[in-house]
């Protein structure tokens, strides 16, 4: 009984994530952090990131709101961004602690608002040593057939940055950790 409700379950997923992800386009961007894994994962896994990416970028990022949710499975994000008040919101679709991955579904606003038909954010961190990894931040995309001649695409940019402030943030704190 287990094992069929597993399979069910496992194609219910597959056949979702796989209309979601048909000829989906990416864009990716890595960065190496010298902290462990676990440790880059306890910032990301919920909404650390989120709000530490909102905190040191007031001039990008204007606010970030839960709209439903505490951060796991199903959370509803709002990010409204300054200074034009344009916004994005998302769904956390997946959290896998083992693997360390967060998958969101774009709900609106972002290249959603521009012609992109889906928009996926996969966000993971990639054990490299034990006091190591590499965050690999992708957004899938799929454009809408009318918009394909201006080629809209999302903007990995803001994913970037927010490595690269976890990065700081997490190996300033390792550092003053060990002194």
């Amino acid at each position: 009984m287990l094992k069929q409700v597993s399979l069910i379950s496992f194609l219910v997923f597959s056949c979702y994530m796989g209309a979601e992800s048909q000829d989906l386009k990416h864009l990716t961007n890595e960065l190496q952090v010298n902290v462990a894994a676990s440790r880059v994962w306890e910032l990301y896994r919920h909404l650390g990131i989120s709000r530490l990416a909102a905190q040191q970028l007031q001039n990008v990022i204007h606010n970030v709101q839960v709209l439903e949710g505490d951060g796991g499975v199903g959370t509803k994000l709002k990010l409204t961004f300054a200074p034009g008040n344009s916004s994005y919101t998302e769904r956390f679709i997946e959290i896998d602690d083992e693997k360390k991955v967060k998958v969101a579904k774009g709900l609106e606003g972002g290249c959603l608002a521009i012609g992109c038909s889906v928009q996926i954010v996969r966000l993971e961190i990639i054990e490299k040593t034990s006091d190591s990894c590499i965050i690999r931040s992708d957004i899938g995309y799929a454009v809408k057939e009318e918009f394909e001649a201006n080629d809209p695409k999302p903007n990995i940019q803001l994913l970037a940055v927010a490595a690269q402030i976890a990065k700081r943030f997490l190996e300033s704190s390792e550092t003053s950790a060990s002194l």
